[in-house]
Formats: C-alpha cells, structure tokens, sequence
C-alpha cells in the first residue's frame, strides 16, 4: 500500500507542471525582472527625460532611446581601464579558486595524511570568519609587504577567503565518486595526479562550473575590498562608477549605463555555464 504522503507529492508536482502554475512562475519571473528593465531603459534615456519622467514613459515615446549614454560612458578612460582592471582581479581569483580548491578538496576526499579530519575542521571552521573582520590585519600585511592598492593583493584577498567554500564543496561533492572507480584505475597503475586528472575533474566539472559562477559573480561585484586594497589609479568598475558619481553628483545617466555595463560581462558567464551549473545543482541536491 502506498504511504499518503507519496500520493499528495505526486498530486503536487502534477499540479507543479499544470499551465495555470506555469503561467504565475512566468509572471513572478518577469516581476523580479521589472528592475533590471527599468535600469536598461534608464540607460537609454537622455538626462533631460530620466529627470522629466519615469522609464515607463518610454513605451508611449519609444523614438527618445539614444545610446548616447553609453558613448559617452565608454568614451571615459577611467570606465574603459576599470573593466579592464575588473577582469585582470576576477578571472586570476576565480582560476586559483578553482585550482586550489579542487587540489585541496580531491586530498581531504581521498588521500590519507595526519590531521586529515581536523585540518578540514579548521577550514569548515573558516566560512564563518567575516570579510569585514581580516580587512585591518589584510591592510597592515600587505603595506609590510609590499601588496596594498595592488592588483595582486586584491586577487590574493579574494582567493584567501573564497578558499574555505570551496574546499567545503568539492571535497564533499568529490568524497560521493564511488570508490570502486577510484580502485579500479589505481589497479590500472593510475598515481594520484592521474586520478585527479582523469577521473575526478571530469566528473567534478558540474561542481567546478557552479563554483566558478558563484566565484566570478562575487568577485565581479565585490566593492569593500576593491574600495579597500585596489589601487586608486585603476579601480574596478564597481569603485569607478562610485567615483563618478560623486563626483557628477547623483546623476543616473551615469549609474544606469555604467551599472547595466557592469551586469553584462557576469550575465554572459553564466548564461555561456548555465547547463554546466544547473547539472552542478541538481547532483548536489540529489547527493
């Protein structure tokens, strides 16, 4: 006899796929949607119409668009060098990231050392440590070295602190491979750095392209610690724009363009990684 709990989750996610749910999951889509339009049409206005009237006015005057915003705006040296200055902090901290953590995550999953269970601890231990707690102590270590407002330092802060999470998720995601696979090419005469090439990245990928999403969008949008230890001659886009607008005053012919810019480059990441990161999720979910 089946439980009767078994039979509602069958009537629910009968009802899940039904078109009147597929309509409101639509509608609540396009709803959470509604400011990033607002922010692309705000960037298309003049100045003299964003102060006049709402973006919405746009749909009743459409021939008013101009991509004037986003000339001037890429015009503006100082916007052109941040991405670039964006780019050159995000892919290096999210590549080590993924390195390391992958390096670190296959040995606390299957290599045997001393301490192996407390190291790990330790790193757990570590995601709960706020960013906000090492940015003095970070600060006076890298002006005795040498690293403060460099490009470097900032790559280096935002490896440091995305480590943790991802040793935590791969050693977790790479500790469910079954081990009889493991066996199997260690007989074959696999070493470790073949198991690790041949066997676990491979099947890790799903993991490492959601790890790799999340790493590029946090660094990406990060502003505390670019604030903080980038240097002020080549800021990230997320400093530039804060500077630009202060020193324009609170103009959105500048935030609009410049912060919908911004958007683009991690919305391509994760649309070109969006199977890899959805098949990430769904065999975390399942494990």
């Amino acid at each position: 006899m089946r439980p009767p709990d078994s039979g509602f989750a069958a009537r629910l996610a009968a009802r899940a796929g039904s078109g009147a749910v597929r309509v409101l999951l639509l509608l609540a889509g396009l709803f959470w949607l509604l400011p990033t339009l607002g922010l692309l049409l705000s960037s298309l206005r003049s100045p003299s119409d964003i102060a006049a009237s709402g973006w919405w006015q746009v749909f009743t005057e459409p021939a008013r668009l101009t991509t004037r915003n986003y000339a001037d705006l890429l015009a503006n040296g100082t916007i052109t060098g941040s991405l670039l200055s964006t780019v050159l902090i995000t892919v290096p901290a999210t590549l080590l990231v993924l390195v390391l953590g992958s390096f670190a995550g296959y040995a606390f999953a299957w290599m045997e050392f001393p301490g192996r269970d407390w190291w790990f601890l330790g790193v757990v231990a570590l995601l709960v440590v706020p960013v906000q707690v090492a940015l003095v102590p970070v600060s006076k270590l890298f002006g005795a070295v040498g690293l403060f407002e460099t490009t470097l330092g900032v790559v280096l802060f935002h490896t440091a602190f995305g480590l943790p999470f991802a040793i935590f998720l791969l050693r977790n995601f790479f500790a469910e491979i079954p081990r009889e696979l493991l066996e199997a090419a260690r007989l074959d005469g696999a070493g470790e750095i073949r198991l690790y090439a041949r066997v676990v990245l491979p099947l890790g990928a799903p993991a490492l392209a959601s790890l790799g999403i999340f790493q590029f969008l946090w660094v990406w949008n990060d502003m505390l610690v670019a604030l903080i230890f980038a240097d002020a001659q080549s800021p990230p886009i997320t400093v530039a724009l804060q500077q630009q607008v202060r020193q324009f005053g609170n103009n959105v012919d500048v935030l609009a363009p410049g912060a919908f810019l911004s958007m683009v480059v991690p919305l391509a990441v994760f649309f070109a990684f969006q199977r890899q990161f959805t098949s990430g999720v769904m065999a975390g979910a399942v494990k």
